[in-house]
């Protein structure tokens, strides 16, 4: 029987984030040359090169941050199910946006999916902080990060009223 290391748990849950961000990451590159950078975007827009990353960077800590409530939870397990579950679903959400803006230019509907992202990592994150505050804090620059994507989505969909596919 083999034994699992002991880190491993702790480097598949930061990797985990990682899925969906890669495939997104497929769906992006192929938008951003021609679709993207046709759109009106306002002057505090970070250039193209900083968004891998941030969201390589925020995946890692919101992965490793689960880790922390997983194992200080004891696993998977009856008290394991909130504060885990409103982070699969800020996760899924995370993922469903870029086929949402980028896949189908729905940049309304990628704003309404931003938005119920953040809801969701502020609820995620207030149902760690009593579990593990090193977790909740591992939260708090992803969701500095979703404010402003939130503002850049937002102001990017009212200066492109020409281009909205909504």
């Amino acid at each position: 029987m083999e034994v699992i290391p002991a880190w491993a748990p702790a480097v598949g849950f930061a990797l985990l984030p990682h899925a969906g961000g890669f495939l997104g990451s497929t769906i992006t590159k192929k938008e951003i040359l021609v679709w993207y950078e046709s759109l009106e975007k306002p002057s505090w827009c970070p250039p193209n090169w900083a968004f891998a990353p941030v969201w390589g960077t925020l995946y890692t800590s919101m992965g490793y941050g689960s880790y922390l409530v997983w194992k200080e939870l004891g696993g998977f397990n009856e008290k394991s199910v909130v504060p885990l579950g409103l982070y699969a679903g800020q996760l899924a959400l995370n993922w469903a946006w870029t086929p949402i803006f980028f896949g189908t230019h729905k940049m309304g509907w990628g704003l309404v999916t931003l938005l119920l992202t953040t809801g969701t990592a502020t609820a995620t994150t207030a149902s760690w902080y009593n579990i593990s505050k090193t977790a909740a804090y591992l939260m708090v620059p992803y969701l500095a990060w979703l404010a402003m994507a939130s503002a850049l989505n937002y102001r990017i969909w009212k200066d492109n009223c020409d281009k909205n596919s909504e």
